[in-house]
């Protein structure tokens, strides 16, 4: 191993082991082809850079998704306390997306019928829209399996409430030939159970017309807190006055006045039935 002339000298040789050069070159990794570092993923990265996505048309949500939008060729789980709320809301503006690309968008055992008129006010075309009514949980569990199979829809959105974790993981292993996003709507409780899906998220209202988002599993570091994402309903759009998109505002101001005339200020009036005291 070379010895640099200040050591030969006498002078004081760092710590630890010494490398020459040539050694360095030999035990540096080699580089990896582009074709395969670019299906390497990393712990602290968001997603894999080969996955394909469909945005979701909020941008916030979109910055914290792996791949920036719906995740295609893969499950995602919506979980919400009541079903059947707001899961158009929040997954709206991608169908608009692929409506206006001419794709169909398939619907499989929604808990209540859709309401046309509310989709217009979202901008859906309803001739794009297939709603299969299967009321039974097995019925809904092959019609979304045959509908993945087939790829033949840009989005697949089943309620499947009491699927179980061997049957979600069989619908990823599907999904992985489809090219449109698959989402699962799914009740809040199943929060705490192991899920092949690898987005989950939880969706609830905020009191000023915004969904509140977190994401419960996604490929790349956790994600603490929550979203809030602006989304007022198409038929109260062009109705709601500035006062009234901020309900919470509404509320905050009437509590105050109540508790205001709760706490009052002390009378001078003596109670009745009670003489003044003597001077």
């Amino acid at each position: 191993m070379a010895v640099p002339l200040s050591w030969a000298d006498g002078g004081e040789a760092p710590p630890g082991p010494q490398i020459s050069p040539r050694a360095a070159q030999v035990r540096r990794p080699p580089v990896l082809p582009h074709a395969i570092e670019s299906a390497v993923w990393r712990g602290d990265a968001l997603g894999t850079p080969v996955m394909s996505t469909l945005s979701t048309g909020f941008e916030r949500l979109d910055a914290e998704l792996p791949g920036g939008g719906w995740p295609c060729q893969s499950l995602t789980e919506v979980l919400q306390v009541q079903p059947s709320v707001l899961e158009w809301r929040l997954l709206a503006p991608a169908m608009r997306t692929l409506v206006a690309q001419g794709r169909q968008i398939v619907i499989i055992g929604p808990p209540k019928a859709p309401h046309l008129p509310g989709l217009r006010h979202l901008g859906l075309d309803e001739r794009h829209l297939v709603w299969i009514a299967a009321d039974k949980p097995v019925e809904r569990l092959w019609a979304t399996e045959q509908l993945i199979k087939a790829n033949a829809a840009g989005m697949v959105v089943s309620w499947l409430p009491q699927a179980r974790q061997e049957q979600v993981r069989r619908l990823q292993v599907c999904a992985q030939g489809c090219d449109g996003p698959v989402i699962l709507c799914r009740p809040a409780a199943t929060e705490h159970e192991a899920s092949a899906a690898p987005l989950r998220l939880q969706a609830r209202f905020g009191i000023d017309w915004e969904l509140r988002i977190h994401l419960l599993k996604r490929k790349g570091p956790p994600h603490e807190g929550e979203l809030t994402l602006p989304s007022v309903p198409g038929g109260l759009e062009a109705i709601l006055t500035p006062r009234l998109r901020h309900p919470s505002r509404l509320i905050a101001a009437r509590q105050s006045r109540e508790l205001s005339h709760a706490v009052g200020s002390p009378s001078s009036r003596q109670p009745a039935g009670r003489p003044a005291a003597a001077h």
